[in-house]
């Protein structure tokens, strides 16, 4: 497939370098021009290329860029082909993003805001594990053990896409539902970055409570502080899976 990666960071990243390894097509785009995707990002066969020359006749988009500047890419998606299957990796936390008042008082969920700020359907994939767990912890289809990521959308096609991809990259891909239930694999409820098989994660994701689930996305710096210094990717996730407890 044609593939671009909007963002270059750790998820984008990752992404850009285990889609590549699938034998896909990846075009990397960075808000601050293509010097700014690192040779690490393109070693597997991505190229980088300008913002504004990223998005036409591509397969699928895939925003792996902060929740909170997501609205500055309307104008750049007003004329890509509806077929184009976008794809949110994004996570609302308000000591990052800032407030955002129809999310944070409004109730409106995290991506369904982010379809309405594009004018176009998204689809939900990649925000419920860690940069780490994506980068170190996919494996191939059928290992034993296998984590599991939740891709929610209103598109059954696009929905089939974005998993597919997402067995790409090396995780079990399971079907979340519509984009307005992508709430349950969102910061911070039992199903967030808790590393859980495809077995374990229907049950997590019904157990979301969003009033539980934001009061503990609030606490996470709190959390943070109590973990040892320099901790590793199963004390972060460890935490994560006893605030559910």
């Amino acid at each position: 497939m044609k593939i671009t990666v909007i963002g270059a960071g750790a998820i984008g990243g990752n992404l850009a370098r285990r889609l590549s390894l699938a034998g896909h097509d990846v075009l990397v785009a960075d808000a601050r021009g293509p010097g700014a995707v690192t040779a690490e990002v393109l070693k597997a066969g991505a190229r980088a290329v300008a913002l504004d020359a990223s998005v036409q006749g591509r397969d699928a988009v895939i925003l792996a860029i902060p929740f909170g500047v997501q609205g500055q890419l309307a104008d750049l998606f007003a004329a890509v082909p509806a077929e184009t299957v976008v794809i949110d990796t994004s996570n609302y936390y308000p000591h990052l993003s800032g407030r955002i008042e129809p999310v944070e008082d409004g109730g409106q969920v995290e991506s369904v805001y982010t379809s309405d700020l594009l004018g176009r359907p998204v689809v939900k994939a990649w925000n419920a594990a860690l940069a780490e767990t994506q980068r170190t912890r996919g494996v191939p289809a059928g290992t034993p053990g296998r984590i599991a990521i939740p891709v929610a959308g209103d598109s059954a096609e696009a929905k089939k896409v974005a998993m597919s991809l997402v067995d790409d990259t090396g995780f079990d891909p399971y079907d979340a539902g519509v984009l307005a239930d992508s709430w349950r694999q969102q910061p911070m409820g039992p199903a967030y970055c808790t590393e859980l098989t495809i077995d374990e994660l229907p049950a997590a994701l019904t157990a979301a409570d969003r009033v539980k689930d934001a009061a503990v996305r609030d606490s996470m710096m709190e959390r943070f502080a109590a973990l040892p210094d320099n901790p590793t990717l199963d004390d972060v996730v460890e935490m994560n899976r006893a605030a559910h407890r």
